[in-house]
């Protein structure tokens, strides 16, 4: 069964970075799109970015637009979500999730999150 695994969430002061890795496994990781998604507190689900199978095409939301960055490693089922120059309001439960297809703000599948505190 499909099964992803998010790991590297913190506190973190405001300006600061993390890494968050997901953990990929029960499907073929190089042939599939990936997402993150958040949920911040009291509030829904966000789509914060997408990343195509090979790694080559990547799209982000407006608000994390130059300070986040997706990417993959398909030898080790791996994604990562670099965060940089991060905000309070970047506080969230951040998901590893499994769109149908490349871009899509929506998913098949979704891990358990890692929880991203901004603050000081």
């Amino acid at each position: 069964q499909v099964q992803l695994v998010e790991s590297g969430g913190g506190l973190v002061q405001p300006g600061g970075s993390l890494r968050l890795s997901c953990a990929a496994s029960g499907f073929t990781f190089s042939s599939a799109a990936m997402s993150w998604v958040r949920q911040a507190p009291g509030k829904g689900l966000e789509w914060v970015s997408g990343i195509s199978n090979g790694g080559t095409n990547t799209v982000y939301a407006d608000p994390v637009k130059g300070r986040f960055t997706i990417s993959r490693d398909n030898p080790e089922s791996t994604l990562y979500l670099q965060m940089n120059s991060l905000k309070p309001d970047d506080t969230a439960v951040y998901y590893c999730a499994k769109p149908r297809f490349y871009g899509s703000r929506s998913y098949e599948y979704r891990g358990q999150g890692t929880q991203v505190t901004v603050s000081s």
